[in-house]
């Protein structure tokens, strides 16, 4: 007997909004069970809505929108014990107004994503209707970007995001569950940066992090363990590189990043050396790890029976408080300062201690494998790997397909103009490509954690 095996698809092909209303009203029966749901039509009438609402146009923009499902009756069913300032709250408007592509569009202008998001809902015939705005939306678009670390509770069922001519992304808390992009439906997410051979390259192009760490925290805090901080490090360079990613995408251009170890078959118009990103990580690793120290030295004294801080600890509490700050500010200032040279038509050049050694490249290789490979799982395993054409692809992905397969140590990131990131690398004798990879910090959803409390 001869048994196939059929990889798990990341995506589905030459599906509409109704495909998407499947997959959503299945997620809210799993976690939202206890609250009043909408029908399968509801839920389709929405995506029908929002789909072709990002077609439209209001005073030349494309409309760009997020809604939340909520309900008008009992909007915060579960408010936490502290409820602190930056909480999102609902602001209702005098009356319901009916939910159509004209009114979304003419509600966009109000309600820019980035900091608002529309409340909505459906009567007792599953009508939909607008029935307000919810404030403070950029503190859970900052920890989704790694720009916070503190979590930013989301109100209402779920969240739809317009972003583009045809898509859609659901977030269910801190979870996407799927995209729709125009015909194809995103279900899963590669997270290649932490798992897999991708993030091995990643981690081991972080060895200038950890080496000026464990130097430091030998010579100033010999008594923290450095194999502790291992994974503090590692997480810091993936973050980093995942905002500069993002960062990218959100201009909208199209641009591509090469980690490479020499500058053969490459011709780089704008030679520059910049390793301020690299040391702004190493001051805040330096920085994090100072404040652990002095926080766990006043905690230590409390439990002893201590009731005040010395001037000393005090100070340097204070001091590398404002490290840390000051280094964070200074590594978005430095991903901003690299990102916009994507914008610049060619690569943005990094050698392998992330350094940035120039932009607008050109890559000269030329000779192309007779077909790669795409993976359907982080880790590239063969039962998971499609073979494709490259001469499907357009001529950034193929220059990068080329250079990589050329280059067995080069790691190479393509942004297309939609949004879409792809990874590359010449794993063995395959040329490999992952595509839809995760770069938001995406979290289970709350109701998933309580079943796992």
């Amino acid at each position: 007997m001869i048994i196939l095996f059929i990889p798990k698809s990341l995506t589905l092909e030459n599906s509409r909004p109704i495909d998407l209303a499947a997959l959503v009203q299945n997620k809210l029966r799993l976690t939202r069970s206890k609250q009043a749901l909408p029908e399968l039509g509801v839920l389709e009438n929405l995506f029908d809505c929002l789909f072709y609402s990002s077609m439209c146009k209001e005073e030349s923009d494309l409309i760009r929108v997020t809604i939340t499902l909520i309900n008008p009756d009992n909007p915060d069913p579960s408010p936490p014990h502290h409820i602190v300032p930056e909480r999102w709250s609902c602001i209702a408007f005098d009356r319901k107004i009916p939910m159509t592509t004209k009114s979304l569009a003419k509600l966009s202008k109000a309600a820019d994503p980035s900091s608002t998001s529309l409340a909505v809902y459906f009567d007792e015939k599953g009508r939909l209707y607008v029935w307000g705005m919810i404030d403070q939306a950029m503190h859970y678009q900052n920890f989704l970007n790694y720009e916070s670390d503190m979590y930013s509770e989301q109100p209402g069922l779920f969240q739809v995001a317009v972003s583009d001519i045809g898509t859609l992304h659901v977030f269910f808390d801190y979870e996407l569950l799927a995209t729709l992009k125009q015909n194809i439906l995103v279900k899963r997410y590669l997270d290649v940066l932490t798992i897999g051979p991708i993030s091995k390259m990643m981690k081991k192009n972080a060895d200038f992090l950890k080496v000026a760490l464990r130097s430091y925290i030998d010579q100033f805090h010999p008594t923290e363990q450095y194999a502790e901080w291992e994974e503090f490090l590692d997480s810091l360079w993936i973050q980093t590189f995942s905002r500069l990613l993002l960062k990218i995408q959100n201009y909208q251009h199209g641009g591509a990043i090469l980690i490479a170890a020499d500058t053969i078959d490459l011709d780089v118009k704008y030679k520059i050396h910049y390793d301020r990103l690299a040391q702004a990580m190493i001051s805040h690793a330096k920085a994090s790890i100072d404040e652990f120290v002095v926080e766990n030295k006043i905690f230590s004294d409390f439990k002893k029976g201590k009731r005040s801080v010395a001037r000393n600890t005090y100070q340097k509490e204070t001091q590398s408080f404002f490290d840390k700050k000051g280094t964070s500010d200074e590594i978005k200032g430095a991903i901003n300062f690299i990102a916009s040279q994507s914008c610049v038509d060619g690569v943005v050049l990094f050698n392998q201690n992330m350094v940035a050694n120039g932009f607008g490249a050109v890559l000269r290789a030329k000779r192309m494998p007779r077909k790669i490979f795409v993976a359907n799982t982080s880790t590239a395993t063969p039962k998971s790997l499609v073979p494709h054409d490259p001469k499907h692809y357009g001529t950034r992905h193929r220059s990068m397909i080329a250079y990589c397969w050329n280059h067995p140590l080069a790691l190479g990131f393509v942004i297309s103009q939609d949004g879409e990131i792809r990874a590359f690398s010449k794993i063995e004798d395959k040329l490999i490509m992952w595509e839809n990879i995760k770069t938001q910090q995406y979290r289970t959803s709350r109701s998933q954690r309580r079943s796992q409390g």
